[in-house]
């Protein structure tokens, strides 16, 4: 007979070792390895009789396994078309942002459309639920309402209801009694998330998991959590603002480069179909150090208003803020414009450079908008009110073409550019004659 030996697992990844290390071997978490005991394995010439059955992949029956829509489009934008039966969805986010409302207005217009629902709400009363229902006027006699923290019990509703889709909000507080562990521990977590899972392939039913983040922004609990589910989506967003986006950072089922914007109004989460509309309606043209940027999440293209305002310090440490941009990006823009065209108006000055509207962009691609936008603000010259903006500015002071750049160019917005002058920067433009202390200007 075989015998059971002690090894050591990662909480974080998983990852097995014989022994105890202060420091896992493949995710490179410090203290995460935890003593469990190891399967036994059968004795030596024992034969091992398989307990599936191989069958030709052509042979496979894929009928009712399509999405299903949400009835959201921006949200089947991200998903592909919506949820698949059978699969896991993980849904993170911090407090506050709106996720448990988010998920119960996909579960009412999924229940509108003759889905059967279930939201199991194992953080909040049927009390708390329901006045949030009554004030995003959700009314569906298909959807249905369970608030249990019982793993079990949660299970036993899924397999007797046979519902299409359930909500468990959240992971985090779902427990199972047999396990010993308090909700929320990493064996919790971890343990529950499996058999849920597992559930959703039995039953093909659409499980989605809310999941609570840290202070970090990174997902809580193990990291085994995001393995064994299928799509993990981030719900994103400032609390002063009221867009709200939602991105896939792991999808088995698509791709995960869409973008889905939302816009959170006194009656719950509204799609942006066109978000230049949000970005740019309270732009006021003529104001020096403001200038529009194409911008691109996934593969759409956004017209974005880049800010800089550059003003006398008294510090010996001027200050350098950056809000929904990259502080090293920045950084290189004033460097390139002190040492290759001689702008030193920035030593001894205040500089604050911003993207409006709550969005954050972090790549290269907007650095010749917030170059021209700190030119403008030092200079006194307002630019075009119909440019818009786009390069990368190298060491050398040179500018690169941007990825996707015929995508930005056509990124247009009715009424706030009255003549589209689109300006993508080409190879052989040098940011010398983009960015001149005479007067910023870009030629295509």
């Amino acid at each position: 007979m075989g015998t059971a030996k002690v090894e050591h697992r990662c909480t974080e990844c998983g990852t097995t070792s014989p022994r105890w290390l202060g420091r896992c071997p493949s995710c490179g978490a410090w203290s995460t390895l935890v003593e469990a005991c190891a399967p036994s394995r059968a004795a030596s010439g024992t034969a091992l009789l398989p307990t599936s059955t191989v069958v030709p992949i052509s042979a496979i029956d894929l009928e009712g396994w399509g999405a299903r829509s949400t009835g959201m489009a921006e949200l089947d934008r991200v998903l592909g078309g919506g949820l698949v039966p059978g699969s896991v969805t993980l849904v993170g986010g911090e407090p506050g942002i709106g996720k448990s409302t988010l998920l119960l207005q996909v579960l009412a217009a999924m229940a509108g459309a003759g889905a059967r629902a279930l939201l199991v709400t194992a953080e909040e009363s049927a009390s708390q639920v329901g006045l949030r229902a009554r004030r995003l006027r959700i009314s569906a006699p298909s959807l249905h309402l369970v608030a249990d923290a019982s793993l079990p019990s949660v299970l036993a509703h899924v397999s007797t209801g046979r519902p299409d889709v359930v909500v468990i909000d959240s992971i985090q507080t779902l427990f199972d009694p047999e396990l010993g562990a308090p909700p929320g521990s990493v064996t919790q977590v971890r343990e529950c998330a499996q058999r849920l899972v597992a559930a959703a392939k039995d039953h093909g039913v659409s499980v989605v998991l809310v999941g609570h983040v840290t202070k970090e922004g990174s997902l809580a609990g193990p990291r085994v959590l995001e393995h064994v589910v299928d799509t993990v989506l981030s719900f994103e967003g400032d609390r002063h603002h009221a867009l709200r986006l939602v991105r896939a950072v792991k999808h088995r089922f698509g791709s995960t480069d869409e973008l889905g914007l939302f816009e959170m109004t006194e009656t719950g989460l509204v799609g942006v179909p066109d978000p230049s509309g949000l970005f740019l309606g309270d732009r006021r043209p003529g104001v020096p150090g403001s200038v529009v940027a194409p911008i691109m999440e996934g593969h759409r293209p956004l017209l974005v208003e880049v800010q800089a305002l550059v003003s006398p310090s008294t510090l010996a440490q001027p200050r350098r803020s950056a809000q929904g941009l990259d502080h090293g990006r920045l950084a290189l823009v004033l460097a390139v414009l002190g040492a290759r065209l001689g702008h030193r108006g920035f030593a001894a000055a205040d500089v604050h450079a911003s993207a409006v509207g709550g969005v954050r962009v972090v790549e290269p691609g907007v650095d010749l908008a917030v170059a021209l936008a700190l030119v403008s603000s030092v200079t006194g010259h307002a630019l075009p009110a119909d440019l818009v903006a786009c390069g990368e500015v190298g060491l050398g002071g040179e500018l690169r073409v941007g990825v996707h750049a015929q995508q930005r160019r056509a990124a247009r917005r009715r009424g706030c550019i009255p003549r589209r002058r689109v300006s993508v920067v080409t190879r052989d433009q040098r940011s010398h004659a983009a960015m001149s202390a005479s007067g910023p200007r870009v030629s295509s």
